[in-house]
């Protein structure tokens, strides 16, 4: 029977994966702000509601990218 072996951890492109998450949440944050002049009461809270979420998942992933950037300047361990 084989074995499925597990990739190897490769981090060395985390923080330009990150910065471009964050870049795109950001983006989705001001489509969804656009969108709700002309949403209803009901859908702008649910707009605000996920844009608050996203924001708490954008100040987490700045500091995953700080770790990841130390990571990498103290080189990676593995």
């Amino acid at each position: 029977m084989a074995y499925n072996r597990p990739n190897p951890d490769d981090r060395s492109d985390n923080v330009e994966k990150l910065q471009d998450m964050v870049q795109n949440t950001i983006a989705n944050i001001e489509e969804a702000h656009e969108t709700m002049q002309f949403s209803s009461p009901e859908e702008r809270e649910k707009i605000e509601a996920k844009n608050k979420r996203r924001e708490e998942a954008i100040t987490a992933m700045r500091a995953e990218i700080k770790d990841e950037a130390a990571a990498r300047e103290h080189g990676y361990q593995q």
